[in-house]
C-alpha cells in the first residue's frame, strides 16, 4: 500500500499536483464513502495512472451515488436498461414499432459489450499484486511477524475489493490465486502467533479461492498450510489427511517434499515408526522428482534445510536420535547458507539439535547449542518455536541427571524464556487481532 502511495506522490509531483499521500490516506480514499476522505477528481486521475486503468473504473455504484453531482465523472459507456414497455401508453404517445424494438435491443447489446471489455484493474496493477504476494512470502522468513501480517491483511483487502468489481475472467482467476495465497499466508502467520482457530478460518478461505481458480499450486500449498495448522492444534489425523490431499495435485516445485515431511511429522507424533519412515522416503523422492520453480517462493518453498529440519524433528519423536542429530546439523549448515535467513526454522533446528544431544546422552551440550535461539527477540519467538522449546524441557526431565542442579537450572531458564513470546505480546497489545 505504501508503495502505491509513493507512486501516486511521484506521479502528482510530475503533474504539479502535490498529494502527500501515505498508506493510511490511500486506504481511506479506497474505502470512501465508508470513510470521510473523498478522493478528488485529480486524485482519481493519479490513482488511475498508477493502477493502470481509467478513473471511471475506480468507482462503483455506491461511489457514484455518494459523489456530488457536479463532480461525478461521466461513464464512458452506460448501459441503459429499458423498463418494460408500458402496454397501456397514453393515446398521444405512439407505440414503439418492432423495428425500433430490434434496434434498441442491438444498441443495448453493443453497450454491454463495451462495458464488459472494461475492468476495475489493469494488467500492470495485477502484476504488482502478484509481485507483492511473493515479496510478503519472502519477507516473512526473516521479518517482523506482526508488521508483515498487517501488510498481508491490507493487500488481501485490496484484492477482495477488486474481486467485487468488474474484471475479465482471466483477471478474476489471477485475483483468486493472489487472494488465496494471501489467505494462506495469514493462516500460517496466525498459527505462528498462537491463533489456531483464526488460522483455520483463513485456510478455508484460501482453499475456496484455489477451487474457484482451479489452481493446482495454490491448492497444494493451502493443503500444506492447513496440515501445519492442524498439527499444532493437536488434530493429527487432520494433519495427515490435509498433507495427503495436497499431494494429489500436480503442483510442481517443492510442495510435494514439504507435504510428505508434514505427514511424517504427524505420524511421528503418533509414535508410528514405519509410517514416519515411509513418509520421509516419499519426501526425498518428491524432491528428486520435482520439476520447475516454486511459483511464490519464500514461505511457500521447501529448501533442503527445511526438509532436513522436518526429518530431524520426526526422527526425534521415534527415538532415532543419531539420525536426528545428523539431520539437524546438516539442516543448520544449509539454512545458514541461504541468502534469506529463516530464523524461525533455524531456531527449531537448533532446538532439534539440542534434543538430539539429550537423546544420545550429552545433555551438557544443550545450552551451548541453544545460544542463537536464546538471543531471539520476544517478537521472533513464534508459537512453533515455543512449542519445540517446551518439548525439549519435557525431554530433559526424563534424561539421566535430570534432578541435578545444572539440569534443573537449565530447564527453569528455558521455561522462563518461553514466557515472553510473539503470541503473548500480541495478546497483550491494545486492539490486537489476527482476523
Amino acid at each position: 500500500m505504501q508503495e502505491a502511495a509513493d507512486r501516486i506522490n511521484e506521479e502528482g509531483a510530475t503533474r504539479g499536483d502535490a498529494t502527500a499521500a501515505d498508506a493510511s490516506l490511500l486506504g481511506k480514499w479506497e474505502k470512501w464513502p465508508l470513510t470521510d476522505r473523498r478522493p478528488s477528481q485529480a486524485v482519481l486521475d493519479l490513482m488511475a495512472e498508477v493502477y493502470g486503468c481509467e478513473a471511471e473504473q475506480l468507482l462503483d455504484i455506491e461511489d457514484r451515488r455518494a459523489m456530488p453531482r457536479p463532480e461525478a465523472p461521466a461513464l464512458r459507456q452506460t448501459v441503459r436498461v429499458r423498463e418494460t414497455p408500458d402496454l397501456f401508453h397514453t393515446p398521444d404517445e405512439p407505440a414503439p414499432t418492432l423495428a425500433a424494438e430490434v434496434r434498441q435491443a442491438a444498441e443495448e447489446s453493443v453497450a454491454w459489450a463495451a462495458w464488459a471489455e472494461t475492468s476495475t484493474i489493469g494488467d500492470i496493477a495485477l502484476e504488482q499484486i502478484q509481485s507483492d504476494v511473493r515479496r510478503l512470502a519472502k519477507d516473512y522468513l526473516g521479518g517482523d511477524a506482526v508488521e508483515i501480517f498487517t501488510r498481508t491483511r491490507r493487500l488481501r483487502d485490496t484484492t477482495f475489493r477488486l474481486l467485487e468489481g468488474h474484471t475479465s475472467p482471466r483477471q478474476a482467476s489471477d485475483l483468486y490465486v493472489a487472494a488465496g495465497y494471501l489467505c494462506a499466508l495469514l493462516a500460517w502467520m496466525s498459527s505462528d502467533l498462537g491463533h489456531l482457530d483464526d488460522a483455520e478460518a483463513h485456510g478455508r478461505t484460501a482453499w475456496l479461492c484455489g477451487k474457484k481458480a482451479e489452481h493446482q499450486g495454490l491448492l497444494a500449498w493451502t493443503a500444506s498450510t492447513r496440515s501445519k495448522v492442524a498439527f499444532w492444534d493437536g488434530r493429527l489425523r487432520d494433519a495427515v489427511q490435509h498433507a495427503r490431499r495436497g499431494a494429489m495435485y500436480a503442483a510442481g516445485g517443492t510442495v510435494g517434499a514439504l507435504l510428505a515431511c508434514q505427514e511424517a511429522d504427524a505420524w511421528s507424533k503418533f509414535g508410528a515408526v514405519e509410517e514416519t519412515q515411509e513418509a520421509l522416503r516419499r519426501a526425498q523422492a518428491a524432491r528428486d522428482q520435482s520439476t520447475g520453480d516454486d511459483e511464490i517462493g519464500g514461505l511457500f518453498s521447501c529448501s533442503t534445510g527445511r526438509q532436513e529440519q522436518y526429518a530431524a524433528s520426526s526422527h526425534l519423536r521415534i527415538a532415532a536420535y543419531g539420525e536426528a542429530l545428523d539431520e539437524a546439523e546438516s539442516a543448520l549448515t544449509h539454512l545458514q547458507a541461504q541468502p534469506v535467513r529463516a530464523y524461525g526454522t533455524e531456531a527449531q533446528t537448533s532446538i532439534s539439535r539440542a534434543m538430539g544431544y539429550v537423546g544420545v546422552g550429552q545433555p551438557d551440550a544443550v545450552m551451548e547449542v541453544l545460544l542463537p535461539v536464546l538471543q531471539l527477540r520476544p517478537e521472533q519467538r513464534y508459537g512453533t518455536v515455543i512449542g519445540r522449546m517446551r518439548d525439549l524441557t519435557a525431554q530433559m526431565t526424563q534424561a539421566p541427571g535430570a534432578r541435578g542442579a545444572a539440569s534443573v537450572q537449565a530447564r527453569a531458564a528455558l521455561l522462563d524464556w518461553c514466557q515472553d513470546s510473539a503470541p503473548r505480546r500480541l495478546a497483550l497489545s491494545p486492539g490486537a487481532g489476527t482476523s
